[in-house]
């Protein structure tokens, strides 16, 4: 990386004897920035720490003395060094005068952007996410010099401030071929963002700091006319735009959604949720957690359909090494119950697979080591262990049931739900053990379970299916019995004999006493009466709830029934095959 500061410009601002002492000082070259408070200890401020530059409190007259020496002071408090990018930032008192400076050291470093290159490469928007002082301006800077200079796009750059493009009429060369449009007034920054679209026909824009809902909106309307966006925004992370009413535009915008019935229980959700109300202004999302450290959103609709969800998302970690190599990896989410099934595909997702879509291993692939695990005694990370007891249901197939399904296959068997509720799912495939994963994503499934009526309207689902090689499974409705009937299939295994235990817990909600008893009454009745005699039986009164539980274990026989009877007499009635 090549770095150019102008510090010595900074620094000849400052009062001499702040001046010689910082000339002289061994970590001269890191200097982040000089805060002068009126009567306290002038301070310079180093990546690692702060200190002290006199013993003599800042003065009035010092102050005023600096001031000379800088640029006219805009509406937003801040002012610049002529062909610098140097930033000094001003605190009044109550009647305007100034008392305060933060004089920020502004450097233009050539290369910052390695680590996403490929990113700005493919054309599209871009938003930068970070804390204070973690470098977003300066990667911003530098985004922009490439795609002018390198990439040869015409870039224009919105510099409310001139942090980015430096103070003066003549911009700073670190931006390169771009041009800089100067913002009067920091509130009318959105007017400037829609000018330079109609006047100057841009292919990029260039914003630092979209902080209204007028930005946001102007950003949004920018992007909807085909022009690539890299901006910057308040917030560290993803979730912080997504709380943020200003904001979430940015990202898709949020709204409460009341869903059908039918769509509620497909879902397993309550009947309000929160979706995402737009495609997102930016389509990619980059996290500066530190100067060396990013993590990338390479799609942030699914970013955020996936939080909404209450999922965590499984984004990109990108570090540089010492040997300047740029180093791609997945964030590893915290391992629960709930979690499971998503790091049981996530785990599986790099495997081998056969010609015909089928899986060659079921073994998990190593993970990236964490740097920040802990070890316990016996030299296993705190990871692997909670991986290790999250995976321990997986030790029968190991073992005993581990073995090549009817057409090759290795287990266990990665299933792309659509249309089947997710949480009955979980359930079946809990309670009976079953050497199944389910997946997100079709490149990644060995079959897909769906519902019939769905696969009927949905031509393009047949498409990818055959596109990719991969078997339809389709069963009538989303209902326990029939799930694990479809499951039972795809994994070639035969029904349980009459009267499973497995299979009864399958159909308890809350075990209370009252369904134990309605589900052993409806059991008894099927396997002592309807099925051997052949004869219809009716069930004791019981509630709606309770009924609808008596006539999922009926289903599960392959028999019929009906509710007849008014309530609170109304009761099931099950007739034999």
């Amino acid at each position: 990386m090549t770095i150019t500061d102008d510090l010595q410009k900074l620094l000849d601002i400052l009062p001499q004897d702040l001046r010689q002492t910082l000339e002289k000082h061994p970590q001269r070259d890191s200097l982040v920035e000089v805060v002068l408070d009126l009567g306290r200890r002038p301070e310079a401020r180093f990546p690692s720490a702060a200190e002290y530059l006199s013993e003599v409190p800042v003065t009035q007259e010092q102050i005023d003395d600096c001031i000379q020496r800088v640029g006219s002071f805009g509406g937003d408090n801040r002012a610049g060094i002529e062909q610098t990018l140097h930033r000094i930032s001003a605190i009044r008192n109550r009647s305007g005068k100034i008392i305060g400076l933060t004089c920020r050291v502004g450097r233009a470093i050539f290369g910052t952007i390695g680590m996403i290159r490929d990113l700005v490469e493919t054309g599209k928007s871009i938003l930068m996410l970070g804390r204070p002082g973690v470098g977003k301006t300066t990667a911003l800077r530098e985004i922009a010099r490439v795609l002018a200079d390198e990439l040869h796009k015409r870039v224009v750059i919105i510099d409310t401030s001139n942090e980015i493009a430096g103070d003066g009429d003549v911009a700073h060369p670190a931006i390169g071929r771009s041009r800089r449009m100067q913002v009067a007034h920091p509130e009318l920054q959105h007017q400037v963002m829609i000018e330079a679209v109609e006047n100057h026909m841009p292919e990029v824009i260039v914003i630092d700091e979209i902080g209204t809902e007028l930005e946001a909106l102007a950003a949004r309307t920018i992007a909807e006319r085909g022009v690539q966006l890299v901006g910057t925004a308040h917030g560290n992370q993803i979730e912080n735009l997504i709380k943020n009413p200003t904001l979430s535009d940015l990202v898709g915008g949020i709204q409460a959604v009341t869903l059908g019935d039918d769509e509620a229980r497909r879902r397993g959700t309550q009947k309000t949720v929160l979706e995402r109300k737009a495609p997102p202004t930016f389509e990619i999302a980059v996290e500066m957690l530190e100067r060396e450290r990013w993590v990338v959103h390479e799609s942030v609709s699914e970013t955020v359909d996936t939080l909404l969800r209450g999922r965590h998302p499984n984004p990109q970690v990108r570090t540089v090494d010492e040997n300047g190599k740029v180093v791609i990896s997945r964030q590893v989410i915290p391992l629960t119950s709930r979690t499971l099934a998503t790091v049981n595909e996530e785990s599986f997702a790099t495997s081998a697979r056969h010609s015909n879509g089928w899986r060659t291993t079921g073994q998990m692939v190593p993970l990236p080591s964490l740097g920040s695990e802990t070890q316990n005694g016996s030299g296993k990370s705190e990871f692997d262990r909670l991986l290790d007891e999250s995976l321990s249901q997986f030790d029968d197939f190991d073992t005993e049931s581990r073995y090549p399904g009817p057409n090759g296959e290795d287990l266990p068997l990665h299933i792309y739900p659509y249309g089947v509720s997710r949480s009955q799912l979980d359930q079946v495939i809990q309670v009976l053990s079953l050497p199944i994963v389910l997946t997100k994503d079709i490149d990644s499934a060995d079959a897909i379970l769906a519902l019939r009526a769905h696969v009927k309207n949905h031509a393009k689902l047949r498409q990818l299916a055959k596109a990719r090689q991969v078997p339809i499974h389709m069963i009538k409705a989303s209902t326990i019995p029939q799930i694990t009937r479809g499951l039972r299939r795809l994994l070639n295994l035969d029904d349980p004999e009459i009267g499973d235990e497995r299979e009864m817990q399958l159909f308890l909600h809350s075990a209370s006493d009252d369904e134990i008893d309605a589900l052993e009454e409806a059991r008894l009745a099927v396997e002592q009466i309807v099925i051997p005699k052949g004869q219809p039986v009716e069930l004791l009164p019981r509630s709606a709830s309770v009924r609808k539980m008596q006539h999922e274990l009926v289903e599960h026989y392959r028999l019929k029934s009906d509710s007849f009877g008014e309530e609170p007499n109304r009761r099931l009635r099950i007739y034999p095959a």
